[in-house]
């Protein structure tokens, strides 16, 4: 498990709309949610999805993006973000590369079969790339509102 004080892996993935968004882009000018799902359009993403972009103009206040990240595809994210109005950033991490990094993956049974899944998770990132907050296995509801708390008094200390 990655933890506060690591430097956070850097990433660069397509989002819904196929442009590559990078760690990097937001070095030295933003803090970054960072969010792990397992899948779009399902209750608990939605519910987690829905109350990051009902949050999403308080997040800006504190100089904060937030960018979520599942395996699913640019056109599945762009499906998901137009049904539900989403305005958040989904990253495709079709391979699963970002997930690896940040030690998100876990095997799951289903029906008999051994899969890999996302294991809920978010992460802020800080200015220079350090990761200043690291939960894994979050439940959906109320989540939102939990690391934006965490933002503001973060914003708190270091205004």
């Amino acid at each position: 498990m990655l933890q506060v004080g690591q430097q956070a892996p850097n990433f660069a993935a397509p989002n819904q709309d196929g442009r590559t968004v990078s760690l990097d882009d937001f070095r030295g000018k933003k803090r970054v949610v960072l969010y792990f799902y397992p899948k779009d359009d399902t209750p608990g993403c939605t519910v987690e999805a829905n109350q990051f972009t009902e949050l999403a103009e308080e997040f800006r206040k504190y100089d904060t993006v937030i960018i979520g990240v599942s395996r699913d595809p640019c056109e599945s994210h762009r499906r998901f973000i137009e049904k539900y109005g989403l305005k958040v950033d989904l990253l495709a991490d079709t391979e699963g590369e970002i997930c690896k990094a940040y030690r998100v993956l876990y095997e799951k049974v289903k029906d008999g079969e051994k899969r890999l899944s996302v294991k809920r998770s978010t992460f802020v990132i800080d200015r220079e790339g350090k990761i200043v907050y690291a939960q894994y296995g979050v439940k959906p509801e109320g989540h939102a509102r939990e690391v934006l708390e965490f933002v503001k008094t973060l914003h708190s200390q270091t205004a």
